[in-house]
C-alpha cells in the first residue's frame, strides 16, 4: 500500500522535474543560438556560405558540450563528436545544429562510437563549406540504410518498411501472388485507399500518461493482414491414429459485432476512433463483406442489436444463402445473438435458446442468453448410401464484469447442461459439439480450464480469478465461491446435467416432497417406540399424541412426481464434452500472443470456438488435458494478431475491422460413414 501511494506521488515530481531540466536547457541553447550569426535555410539553421566558425561560436559550442557531457561517461581525451549507430541519425551536424542537438538524445542509442582524428578533420571541413556543398558532401558520406535527421523533423529511415505479416513463412512473393490465393485477406472495403494517419489519437491509460501508436503509411488492410493456417497435413502422420477417409468440410465463424448501442452507450471505450467509423451505416457495410469475403457455412454472431438484426442483417443473410435464428437478451437489453447456418449444407433439427436470468437466484440474476442447434449435414447425391452423424452449435455471450465469476461460471454450466440434454437426443449416441462465443475470460483462466479440462475445484477460489480479466488481490474484501455453486432448485447437477435426464446408481433412492412425508408425521409406525432405543424419562417415553382432526385410518397417497436424489460434489464441477480450442492462443511466429479484443488499448483474447475432440489415456501434462482429433477435425484457421500489430492500426474499432472484436474463423471436417 505505502508502495502504491509512493508511486502515485513520486512519478508525478520525476516527470515535472524531468520537464523542468528540458526547459532549462532548451532555454540556454537558444540563448547560445541567439548569439551565433547562422541564417535560415529552409527551416534548417546552417552556417553562412564560405565563412568559418568565429571563435566565440567554437568557445560557446565547446563549453555546452563540455557541460551536458557530465552526464555521460567521463574521458579524459579532447572534444569529441559521437556518431551513432544505423538506430538514430548519424549525418554530421554543422555548428548551430549540433548545438541543438542534446546529447542526452544521443545517450538512448544503443552503441556509440568515437570519432577518429580523421573524422574531426572531415567535421571541421564540413563546417567551413556552405549549406549547398555541405549537403553534397554528406549525402555522399551518407550510407543507404542510415536515416536522415534534421532540427525539429522526426527521423525516419530512408529504407521502405517490410510488410509486417503474421505468419513467418509469407514472402514478399507470396505478396505478388495474393490475388490467386483465396485464404487470404484480399477484400477492399469501401474506403479501402484509407491511410493510417500519420497524427494518430492518443489512447488514454490511467496513470500511465498517453500511448501515442507509432505513425506510418500503410495501408490499414496491409498492417491487419491475416493469413489462413492449413492444418490438414497433421493427418498425414500416422501416430495421430486416424483413416484418410471422405470428409464433410465445412467453416464456423463466431463474431462479436459490437452492437451500436452500446457504443453509443459506451462511447468513453472509444475516444481513439474517429467518429466517422463509429456510425453503423459506415460499420455495416465492412461487417457484411468481410462475412462474405471468408463465405462461412455456419456463423455464430455476438452483440446482434435486435432492430439491426430484423431490418438489416436477417434479410441480407437471407439473400446470402442462410437461415437464422436470433435470441434477444432479456430485459432491456437490446441485443443479443444469432446463428446462421446455410440451407444447402445443413438442415434444421432442433433449435434451443437459453436464458440465464433466474428469477429468486442471486447466481443467475442477469439477462445474457445463449442458442443450441442441433444440425444435419447434407450430403452431396454422389457420395450415395452415406452419412454423417448430426452436429450440436452453441453460441453464447457470457457476462462481462470480472469480479463475478461466480454467474460465469453458473452461466456456462447452463449451457453445457443445455448442450448435454441435445447431444442425447442423437440416437446413434455420438454428436460432436462445436461452441462459440464471447467468454469474458482469458486463456488458461479457472473458465478456461473448465471448458477444456471439464473438471474445476472452486471452493474458496476469488470470484475475480475465475476469468483472469482483472487483478482484484490487493481489494480487502473480496468474494470467494462456496459450495454448492448454485441450489439444487436450479435442477442441475455438478456435472452440468439435468437432473431429469440422469440416472442414478442407484434407482430406489428418491428425493420426495415435503408434503408427501408429513402425511406419515402420525402414523401407528410413527407413534410407536421402538424397542431397542434406550429409555430416557422425558424424552424417549414420550409417545407423540395425534391431533384430534387427523384421521385414525390415513389413506396414503403417493408422490406425484418425487426427484431423483443425486449427491453433490462439494467444491467441484464436472463435464464430459471433452472439447479444446480450435486455436493456440499464441502467434510463434511473433513471439507473443494471439489478440481477439483491444479494451483501452490492452490486447485479450476472449472470443474462442471449442470442438469435440478425444482425450489422449493417460495424456494430462500439468493438469491439462491432451486431445487428438477424433471424428470432427479441424482443418484450417484464419490466423489472429497480435497486441503490437493492432497498436499500429490504431486499435479496433478502426477503418478497416468496424468492430472492437476479430471474427474467427475455423474449417472442419466430419467424418463420413457408411448408412
Amino acid at each position: 500500500m505505502i508502495g502504491t501511494v509512493l508511486c502515485y506521488l513520486l512519478l508525478p515530481a520525476a516527470r515535472l522535474l524531468r520537464a523542468l531540466r528540458d526547459a532549462f536547457f532548451t532555454c540556454r541553447k537558444n540563448v547560445l543560438l541567439a548569439k551565433s550569426p547562422t541564417t535560415q535555410v529552409g527551416g534548417i539553421s546552417s552556417v553562412p556560405s564560405r565563412r568559418s566558425v568565429p571563435e566565440e561560436q567554437e568557445a560557446l559550442l565547446q563549453q555546452q558540450l563540455e557541460a551536458e557531457a557530465g552526464g555521460l561517461h567521463s574521458s579524459e581525451s579532447p572534444l569529441v563528436v559521437a556518431k551513432v549507430s544505423d538506430t538514430v541519425p548519424s549525418d554530421w551536424l554543422e555548428g548551430s545544429e549540433l548545438l541543438m542537438t542534446s546529447l542526452s538524445n544521443l545517450n538512448v542509442a544503443s552503441e556509440v562510437t568515437w570519432c577518429s582524428d580523421q573524422q574531426d578533420d572531415e567535421l571541421h571541413t564540413l563546417i567551413s563549406l556552405g549549406p549547398k556543398e555541405h549537403a553534397a558532401v554528406t549525402l555522399a558520406k551518407l550510407p543507404e540504410e542510415e536515416s536522415v535527421a534534421m532540427v525539429g523533423i522526426a527521423a525516419w529511415p530512408a529504407v521502405r518498411t517490410q510488410t509486417d505479416h503474421q505468419i513467418s513463412g509469407c514472402t514478399p512473393s507470396a505478396l505478388e501472388r495474393e490475388d490467386e490465393d483465396t485464404a487470404v485477406l484480399d477484400w477492399s472495403l469501401v474506403h479501402d485507399t484509407e491511410i493510417v494517419p500519420v497524427e494518430a489519437t492518443a489512447w488514454p491509460f490511467y496513470d500511465t500518461g498517453q500511448f501515442q501508436p507509432f505513425p506510418a503509411e500503410r495501408p490499414y488492410h496491409e498492417i491487419l493482414w491475416r493469413d489462413w493456417e492449413d492444418l490438414s497435413t497433421r493427418f498425414a502422420v500416422p501416430e495421430l491414429g486416424s483413416e484418410n477417409g471422405p470428409l464433410f468440410e465445412f467453416r464456423v465463424m463466431s463474431y462479436n459485432i459490437l452492437a451500436q448501442d452500446l457504443v453509443e452507450q459506451s462511447s468513453d471505450l472509444y475516444l481513439h476512433c474517429q467518429p466517422d467509423i463509429l456510425d453503423w451505416s459506415y460499420r455495416l457495410p465492412n461487417l457484411l463483406q468481410e462475412i462474405q469475403h471468408w463465405d462461412p457455412d455456419v456463423l455464430c454472431l455476438q452483440e446482434v442489436q435486435e432492430n439491426h438484426y430484423w431490418e438489416q442483417l436477417e434479410p441480407t443473410f437471407r439473400m446470402m444463402g442462410f437461415v437464422c435464428l436470433y435470441k434477444r437478451r432479456t430485459g432491456k437489453k437490446t441485443d443479443g445473438c444469432a446463428v446462421c447456418y446455410k440451407h444447402s449444407r445443413f438442415q434444421l433439427i432442433s433449435a434451443n435458446p437459453v436464458e440465464y436470468f433466474r428469477p429468486g437466484l442471486d447466481i443467475l440474476n442477469r439477462d445474457n442468453v445463449g442458442l443450441v442447434l442441433l444440425l444435419q449435414p447434407l450430403l452431396p447425391e454422389d457420395v450415395g448410401q452415406k452419412a454423417t452423424s448430426p452436429l450440436c452449435v452453441a453460441n453464447t455471450h457470457v457476462l462481462y464484469n470480472p469480479r463475478r465469476g461466480d454467474i460465469k461460471l453458473a452461466q456456462m454450466a447452463l449451457l453445457l447442461a443445455e448442450v448435454d440434454k441435445v447431444v442425447k437426443t442423437v440416437e446413434r449416441g455420438y454428436c460432436p459439439v462445436i461452441l462459440c462465443g464471447d467468454l469474458n475470460a482469458v486463456p488458461d483462466s479457472p473458465l478456461y480450464k473448465f471448458i477444456r479440462n471439464g473438471l474445476l475445484s472452486y471452493h474458496g477460489m476469488p470470484a475475480w480469478k475465475v476469468s483472469g480479466q482483472e487483478d482484484f488481490s490487493q481489494q480487502l474484501h473480496q468474494r470467494k465461491l462456496q459450495t454448492p455453486l448454485w441450489h439444487s432448485c436450479l435442477g442441475i447437477t455438478d456435472n452440468c446435467q439435468y437432473v431429469t435426464l440422469c440416472q442414478p446408481k442407484k434407482s430406489d433412492r428418491r428425493k420426495y416432497s415435503r408434503d408427501f412425508l408429513l402425511q406419515f408425521r402420525f402414523c401407528d409406525a410413527a407413534c410407536e417406540r421402538p424397542a431397542h432405543l434406550i429409555l430416557q424419562k422425558g424424552v424417549t417415553d414420550v409417545k407423540p399424541d395425534r391431533p384430534a382432526h387427523w384421521p385414525k385410518h390415513l389413506t396414503m397417497v403417493n408422490d406425484p412426481d418425487p426427484e431423483l436424489f443425486f449427491p453433490r460434489f462439494p467444491g467441484v464441477i464436472r463435464h464430459g464434452l471433452n472439447l479444446t480450442s480450435a486455436y493456440s492462443h499464441f502467434l510463434p511466429q511473433r513471439g507473443r500472443p494471439e489478440v481477439t479484443t483491444m479494451p483501452m488499448g490492452l490486447g485479450a483474447t476472449v472470443d474462442y470456438i471449442f470442438y469435440s475432440a478425444e482425450p489422449i489415456e493417460n495424456g494430462n501434462k500439468e493438469g491439462r488435458r491432451l486431445y487428438r482429433d477424433g471424428a470432427l477435425k479441424l482443418l484450417g484457421r484464419l490466423s489472429l494478431l497480435s497486441e503490437d500489430v493492432l497498436w499500429l492500426a490504431n486499435g479496433l474499432p478502426n477503418p478497416f475491422c468496424s468492430s472492437d472484436h476479430l471474427c474467427l474463423l475455423a474449417s472442419f471436417g466430419l467424418e463420413i460413414s457408411s448408412a
